[in-house]
Protein backbone atom coordinates (compact mmCIF):
# COMPACT_ATOMS: atom_id res chain seq x y z
CA UNK A 1 0.00 0.00 0.00
CA UNK A 2 2.85 2.35 0.89
CA UNK A 3 4.57 1.76 -2.46
CA UNK A 4 1.28 2.25 -4.31
CA UNK A 5 0.75 5.58 -2.52
CA UNK A 6 4.25 6.75 -3.48
CA UNK A 7 3.65 5.68 -7.09
CA UNK A 8 0.35 7.59 -7.36
CA UNK A 9 1.85 10.64 -5.62
CA UNK A 10 4.72 10.61 -8.08
CA UNK A 11 2.34 10.53 -11.02
CA UNK A 12 0.37 13.48 -9.61
CA UNK A 13 3.54 15.52 -9.05
CA UNK A 14 4.79 14.68 -12.56
CA UNK A 15 1.44 15.75 -14.03
CA UNK A 16 1.48 19.04 -12.11
CA UNK A 17 5.06 19.82 -13.09
CA UNK A 18 4.33 19.01 -16.74
CA UNK A 19 1.27 21.24 -16.68
CA UNK A 20 3.26 24.12 -15.18
CA UNK A 21 6.02 23.72 -17.76
CA UNK A 22 3.57 23.63 -20.65
CA UNK A 23 1.76 26.66 -19.28
CA UNK A 24 5.01 28.54 -18.70
CA UNK A 25 6.21 27.68 -22.19
CA UNK A 26 2.97 28.99 -23.73
CA UNK A 27 3.21 32.19 -21.71
CA UNK A 28 6.82 32.66 -22.71
CA UNK A 29 5.88 32.09 -26.34
CA UNK A 30 3.02 34.63 -26.12
CA UNK A 31 5.37 37.16 -24.52
CA UNK A 32 7.93 36.63 -27.25
CA UNK A 33 5.34 37.10 -30.02
CA UNK A 34 4.04 40.22 -28.29
CA UNK A 35 7.60 41.54 -28.24
CA UNK A 36 7.76 40.94 -31.99
CA UNK A 37 4.77 43.24 -32.55
CA UNK A 38 6.27 45.83 -30.21
CA UNK A 39 9.49 45.71 -32.23
CA UNK A 40 7.66 46.02 -35.56
CA UNK A 41 5.72 49.06 -34.42
CA UNK A 42 8.85 50.68 -33.02
CA UNK A 43 10.71 50.05 -36.27
CA UNK A 44 8.06 51.04 -38.77
CA UNK A 45 5.72 53.61 -37.16
CA UNK A 46 6.94 57.17 -36.66
CA UNK A 47 5.43 60.67 -36.72
CA UNK A 48 1.90 59.33 -37.35
CA UNK A 49 3.04 57.49 -40.47
CA UNK A 50 3.55 53.82 -41.32
CA UNK A 51 6.54 52.49 -43.24
CA UNK A 52 4.88 49.77 -45.30
CA UNK A 53 8.17 49.04 -47.10
CA UNK A 54 9.64 48.18 -43.71
CA UNK A 55 6.68 45.99 -42.80
CA UNK A 56 7.02 44.27 -46.18
CA UNK A 57 10.64 43.46 -45.38
CA UNK A 58 9.60 42.11 -41.97
CA UNK A 59 6.42 40.43 -43.19
CA UNK A 60 7.55 37.03 -41.89
CA UNK A 61 7.71 38.50 -38.37
CA UNK A 62 4.30 40.09 -38.80
CA UNK A 63 2.92 36.72 -39.95
CA UNK A 64 4.36 35.09 -36.84
CA UNK A 65 2.54 37.61 -34.66
CA UNK A 66 -0.72 37.20 -36.60
CA UNK A 67 -0.45 33.44 -36.19
CA UNK A 68 -0.15 33.91 -32.43
CA UNK A 69 -3.34 36.02 -32.47
CA UNK A 70 -5.14 33.29 -34.40
CA UNK A 71 -4.09 30.70 -31.80
CA UNK A 72 -4.97 32.78 -28.75
CA UNK A 73 -7.72 31.46 -26.50
CA UNK A 74 -9.42 34.83 -26.16
CA UNK A 75 -11.88 33.75 -23.47
CA UNK A 76 -8.97 33.06 -21.11
CA UNK A 77 -8.01 36.76 -21.15
CA UNK A 78 -9.35 39.37 -18.75
CA UNK A 79 -11.97 41.81 -20.05
CA UNK A 80 -9.43 44.62 -20.47
CA UNK A 81 -6.94 42.27 -22.13
CA UNK A 82 -9.65 41.11 -24.54
CA UNK A 83 -10.42 44.74 -25.37
CA UNK A 84 -6.73 45.40 -26.09
CA UNK A 85 -6.44 42.09 -27.99
CA UNK A 86 -9.16 43.00 -30.48
CA UNK A 87 -7.72 46.48 -31.09
CA UNK A 88 -4.27 45.01 -31.73
CA UNK A 89 -5.77 42.33 -33.97
CA UNK A 90 -7.68 44.92 -36.02
CA UNK A 91 -4.59 47.06 -36.52
CA UNK A 92 -2.15 44.23 -37.24
CA UNK A 93 -4.46 42.49 -39.71
CA UNK A 94 -5.11 45.85 -41.44
CA UNK A 95 -1.37 46.15 -42.03
CA UNK A 96 -1.35 42.62 -43.43
CA UNK A 97 -4.25 43.44 -45.75
CA UNK A 98 -2.38 46.45 -47.14
CA UNK A 99 0.73 44.32 -47.68
CA UNK A 100 -1.23 41.85 -49.85
CA UNK A 101 -1.32 44.53 -52.57
CA UNK A 102 1.52 46.85 -51.56
CA UNK A 103 3.33 48.61 -53.21
CA UNK A 104 0.82 48.56 -56.04
CA UNK A 105 -1.83 50.65 -54.25
CA UNK A 106 -2.24 54.22 -53.04
CA UNK A 107 -5.28 53.56 -50.83
CA UNK A 108 -6.66 50.65 -48.84
CA UNK A 109 -9.95 51.19 -50.68
CA UNK A 110 -8.29 49.82 -53.81
CA UNK A 111 -8.27 46.39 -52.15
CA UNK A 112 -11.75 45.38 -53.16
CA UNK A 113 -13.67 43.04 -55.39
CA UNK A 114 -16.85 43.39 -57.40
CA UNK A 115 -19.04 42.68 -54.35
CA UNK A 116 -16.59 43.43 -51.55
CA UNK A 117 -14.61 46.18 -49.87
CA UNK A 118 -11.46 45.86 -47.75
CA UNK A 119 -13.40 45.76 -44.49
CA UNK A 120 -15.82 42.94 -45.29
CA UNK A 121 -13.21 40.53 -46.66
CA UNK A 122 -13.00 37.43 -44.47
CA UNK A 123 -9.29 36.69 -44.06
CA UNK A 124 -8.76 36.89 -40.29
CA UNK A 125 -8.66 33.63 -38.33
CA UNK A 126 -9.52 33.97 -34.64
CA UNK A 127 -10.16 30.81 -32.64
CA UNK A 128 -10.88 28.73 -35.77
CA UNK A 129 -13.39 31.29 -37.08
CA UNK A 130 -12.67 33.33 -40.20
CA UNK A 131 -13.87 36.91 -39.86
CA UNK A 132 -13.43 40.37 -41.39
CA UNK A 133 -12.24 43.72 -40.08
CA UNK A 134 -15.88 44.84 -40.11
CA UNK A 135 -16.75 41.90 -37.87
CA UNK A 136 -14.13 42.87 -35.30
CA UNK A 137 -15.22 46.51 -35.31
CA UNK A 138 -19.01 46.27 -35.61
CA UNK A 139 -19.77 42.89 -34.04
CA UNK A 140 -17.23 42.90 -31.21
CA UNK A 141 -15.51 46.19 -30.37
CA UNK A 142 -18.38 48.66 -30.71
CA UNK A 143 -21.33 46.67 -29.33
CA UNK A 144 -19.46 44.81 -26.63
CA UNK A 145 -17.15 47.46 -25.17
CA UNK A 146 -19.30 50.53 -25.95
CA UNK A 147 -16.37 52.92 -25.77
CA UNK A 148 -16.20 55.76 -28.35
CA UNK A 149 -12.44 55.97 -27.83
CA UNK A 150 -12.24 52.85 -30.01
CA UNK A 151 -12.47 55.10 -33.06
CA UNK A 152 -9.15 56.73 -32.19
CA UNK A 153 -7.39 53.42 -31.55
CA UNK A 154 -8.25 51.25 -34.56
CA UNK A 155 -6.45 52.32 -37.69
CA UNK A 156 -7.81 52.21 -41.25
CA UNK A 157 -4.41 52.73 -42.92
CA UNK A 158 -5.48 56.16 -44.21
CA UNK A 159 -4.19 59.70 -43.70
CA UNK A 160 -7.40 61.03 -42.14
CA UNK A 161 -7.66 58.09 -39.77
CA UNK A 162 -6.35 58.53 -36.22
CA UNK A 163 -2.69 57.47 -36.34
CA UNK A 164 -1.49 53.98 -35.64
CA UNK A 165 -0.05 53.97 -32.13
CA UNK A 166 3.65 53.15 -32.01
CA UNK A 167 3.13 50.47 -29.36
CA UNK A 168 0.67 47.63 -28.77
CA UNK A 169 -2.39 48.22 -26.63
CA UNK A 170 -2.14 46.58 -23.22
CA UNK A 171 -4.94 45.77 -20.81
CA UNK A 172 -3.09 47.20 -17.81
CA UNK A 173 -2.57 50.57 -19.51
CA UNK A 174 -5.53 50.56 -21.87
CA UNK A 175 -7.49 53.47 -20.38
CA UNK A 176 -4.51 55.82 -20.43
CA UNK A 177 -3.61 54.71 -23.97
CA UNK A 178 -7.16 55.31 -25.24
CA UNK A 179 -7.36 58.69 -23.50
CA UNK A 180 -4.04 59.66 -25.05
CA UNK A 181 -5.18 58.64 -28.54
CA UNK A 182 -8.41 60.65 -28.28
CA UNK A 183 -6.65 63.68 -26.81
CA UNK A 184 -3.93 63.76 -29.46
CA UNK A 185 -6.37 63.42 -32.33
CA UNK A 186 -8.81 66.05 -31.10
CA UNK A 187 -6.13 68.62 -30.26
CA UNK A 188 -4.43 68.26 -33.63
CA UNK A 189 -5.34 71.41 -35.59
CA UNK A 190 -5.54 69.31 -38.73
CA UNK A 191 -8.51 67.41 -37.24
CA UNK A 192 -10.27 70.03 -35.10
CA UNK A 193 -10.32 73.77 -35.71
CA UNK A 194 -12.60 76.80 -35.76
CA UNK A 195 -12.95 79.19 -38.65
CA UNK A 196 -15.24 82.17 -38.08
CA UNK A 197 -18.34 80.63 -36.44
CA UNK A 198 -17.81 77.13 -37.84
CA UNK A 199 -16.28 74.16 -36.03
CA UNK A 200 -14.52 71.74 -38.36
CA UNK A 201 -14.24 68.17 -37.12
CA UNK A 202 -13.51 64.68 -38.44
CA UNK A 203 -16.16 62.75 -40.35
CA UNK A 204 -15.69 59.99 -37.78
CA UNK A 205 -18.04 61.98 -35.54
CA UNK A 206 -20.69 61.95 -38.26
CA UNK A 207 -20.33 58.30 -39.25
CA UNK A 208 -20.45 57.08 -35.64
CA UNK A 209 -22.64 59.77 -34.11
CA UNK A 210 -24.57 57.18 -32.07
CA UNK A 211 -21.35 56.09 -30.35
CA UNK A 212 -20.88 59.69 -29.19
CA UNK A 213 -24.43 59.86 -27.76
CA UNK A 214 -25.53 61.99 -30.74
CA UNK A 215 -23.50 64.88 -29.33
CA UNK A 216 -19.82 64.68 -30.32
CA UNK A 217 -19.19 68.17 -28.92
CA UNK A 218 -19.41 66.84 -25.36
CA UNK A 219 -16.75 64.25 -26.18
CA UNK A 220 -14.58 66.79 -28.01
CA UNK A 221 -14.75 69.28 -25.16
CA UNK A 222 -13.86 66.57 -22.63
CA UNK A 223 -10.57 65.86 -24.42
CA UNK A 224 -9.87 69.39 -25.63
CA UNK A 225 -6.80 71.16 -24.29
CA UNK A 226 -7.01 74.59 -22.67
CA UNK A 227 -6.65 76.52 -25.91
CA UNK A 228 -9.25 74.50 -27.82
CA UNK A 229 -11.70 74.75 -24.90
CA UNK A 230 -11.32 78.51 -24.90
CA UNK A 231 -11.97 78.61 -28.63
CA UNK A 232 -15.06 76.41 -28.23
CA UNK A 233 -16.37 78.61 -25.44
CA UNK A 234 -15.84 81.73 -27.55
CA UNK A 235 -18.46 80.52 -30.02
CA UNK A 236 -21.14 80.91 -27.32
CA UNK A 237 -23.58 78.48 -28.88
CA UNK A 238 -23.65 80.16 -32.30
CA UNK A 239 -21.44 77.58 -33.91
CA UNK A 240 -22.18 75.44 -36.91
CA UNK A 241 -20.41 72.15 -37.62
CA UNK A 242 -18.61 71.19 -40.80
CA UNK A 243 -17.20 67.71 -41.32
CA UNK A 244 -13.78 67.58 -42.91
CA UNK A 245 -12.90 65.79 -46.14
CA UNK A 246 -11.65 62.28 -45.39
CA UNK A 247 -8.37 61.45 -47.10
CA UNK A 248 -8.25 57.72 -47.84
CA UNK A 249 -4.71 57.71 -49.26
CA UNK A 250 -2.28 55.45 -47.43
CA UNK A 251 -0.85 56.77 -44.17
CA UNK A 252 2.69 56.12 -45.37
Amino acid sequence: MHHWFRYVSGLIILFLVSTILISTGASAMEMEESRIYTLLLKRHVAKDRVNYNGFKTDENLLDKYLDSLSRTKISSLSEKDQFAFYINAYNAFTIKLVLTKYPGINSIKEISGFFSNPWNQKFIVLQDKTVSLDYIEHKILRPRFKDPRIHFAINCASKSCPPLRGEPYDGDRLDSQLDNQARQFINNKKNTFIKEDTLFISKLFKWFEDDFSDNPLIFIRHYAGIKLKQELDSLKGKRSINYLYYDWSLNQ
